[in-house]
């Protein structure tokens, strides 16, 4: 895996100049100040994230600045300890921000706090360029009181094999959105909860009969891109307690795989109560943000950012903005295919995706790293960090008080988050990502599912090799 990353690396036509200005080991570093760890003098310790004062996630650039730096400085002074902190903002496209990364790690170098997606923690642990936390900043990881706050689920965003890798910076979940003025004219409840993927259908096809023009929509096809992954064919794979990685091996032509390819082809094929052409379109995931704002949809499965982000009624806020969306639309949790089908014996699952930091392993002050880092992750800073807006915190103790005023993002905090699911932090996930959305596209297109599956399962061993696919 190291060897494939540092291809990646090498491949990137602006490696050189990357590993130009990554630095070194910190030996030279003249920002560095002379102290060590546990020296009595000063010490500097670095952050970089993917964001930039404005630019790229603009509020995180100036929460970073104006408020941990100052306060994180102004608590070591208090302690007696000369700390400066340095922000090394980035505001660049996520792959040239990974590569960027990968090369101050292998070079022996980069900030004491890096920000990184959850997807490629386990890329860079196989690596060997991040270590776990505790094996890291020391003792102190383990013992740390924000542990107790977040769940074992959100920790696993950050973690690899069982291990934790980083803190995650925040969490997201899942849902099945309703529009309950049509479930009422379909005759179907406001507190619609189902409890299997055929009382979905069921809905579905009473909204059908009262006219509803697209009673269902999950994501599909490859134009949706790994929207149809995350917000469609991973959440009902977990619905049948399978997972696309699972004991070092990728799901090839498996029987749950199956049944996810032939609840597709039921709802775009057989059923017709989705639209099949939407799912081929180059804008058809904004479209059907669209055409839910407008009641055309009367089902739709996704993430808490469509609420959040784009049917928010506020000005100035949602892409698709509902005046009525806190009375109109309805959330509920996605079933398993029966209930305690999902993984762990669940009946009812999700998935989440998601950023955090992790400690570099090069780092000269590797415990005071820490100590910052837990300090950005405190619930003080989360509270900070909110006057920019609500979002779902990874820590519980601060979700029940910030999210009070917003009953959904309370909703995936207190029900979604515990039973949710990550995909794999792993190279060859993008790829199986995309052989998958080429399953959907195919069913949706009316090719029958054995086909698909096959093809599937042949292009999955193609990419990760046919030992390491199981195909039940």
């Amino acid at each position: 895996m190291r060897r494939k990353l540092a291809a990646i690396i090498a491949g990137t036509a602006t490696a050189a100049l990357l590993l130009g200005a990554c630095g070194n080991d910190g030996s030279d570093d003249p920002t560095d100040g002379g102290g060590g760890e546990g020296s009595d003098g000063p010490v500097t310790i670095t952050i970089t994230l993917n964001a930039i004062a404005g630019g790229k996630n603009a509020a995180e650039a100036a929460w970073i600045e104006d408020w941990v730096i100052p306060e994180f400085e102004a608590a070591m002074a208090a302690d007696g300890r000369d700390v400066t902190v340095v922000f090394e903002p980035q505001g660049v496209d996520d792959e040239d921000y990974k590569t960027k990364i990968s090369l101050d790690l292998q070079s022996g170098g980069g900030a004491d706090i890096i920000g990184m997606d959850g997807i490629w923690v386990g890329e860079f642990a196989e690596a060997g360029y991040i270590q776990p936390l505790s094996a890291v900043g020391g003792s102190a990881v383990d013992e740390w009181e924000g542990w107790d706050q977040i769940s074992d689920a959100v920790q696993n965003a950050l973690s690899f094999n069982g291990e934790r890798y980083g803190i995650p910076q925040g969490a997201d979940g899942r849902v099945l959105y309703f529009n309950k003025d049509l479930f009422a004219a379909a005759g179907l409840p406001e507190d619609w909860q189902p409890t299997s993927w055929e009382e979905v259908l069921e809905a579905g096809r009473a909204l059908a009969e009262s006219g509803v023009p697209i009673p269902l929509q999950i994501n599909a096809g490859t134009a949706m891109g790994e929207a149809t992954t995350m917000q469609g064919l991973l959440p009902l794979l977990v619905g049948t307690g399978a997972e696309v990685y699972r004991d070092d091996q990728w799901i090839g032509g498996t029987d749950e795989l199956r049944d996810v390819l032939e609840f597709y082809r039921t709802i775009y094929v057989d059923e017709q109560l989705g639209d099949a052409v939407l799912q081929q379109e180059a804008a058809g995931r904004d479209t059907s943000f669209a055409q839910f704002a407008a009641g055309e949809i009367g089902i739709l499965l996704e993430g808490d950012y469509f609420w959040r982000s784009v049917i928010n009624p506020a000005e100035g806020v949602g892409t698709a903005p509902m005046a009525n969306r806190d009375e109109v639309v309805g959330y509920t949790r996605i079933p398993a295919q029966e209930p305690g089908s999902g993984i762990n014996g669940q009946d009812f699952v999700s998935m989440s995706g998601g950023t955090g930091r992790v400690l570099n392993p090069n780092s000269d002050n590797p415990e005071l790293a820490w100590e910052l880092l837990a300090f950005m992750n405190s619930a003080e800073a989360y509270e900070a960090r909110a006057v920019d807006g609500l979002n779902i915190t990874p820590r519980a103790d601060v979700n029940a008080e910030l999210l009070a005023s917003d009953p959904m993002l309370t909703f995936v905090s207190d029900e979604v988050l515990p039973i949710t699911a990550y995909r794999p932090g792993l190279a060859a996930y993008p790829e199986v990502s995309l052989a998958l959305q080429e399953a959907t596209e195919a069913v949706v297109a009316g090719d029958p599912v054995d086909d698909a599956l096959a093809n599937y399962a042949d292009a999955v061993a193609g990419i990760v090799g046919e030992e390491n696919v199981d195909n039940g």
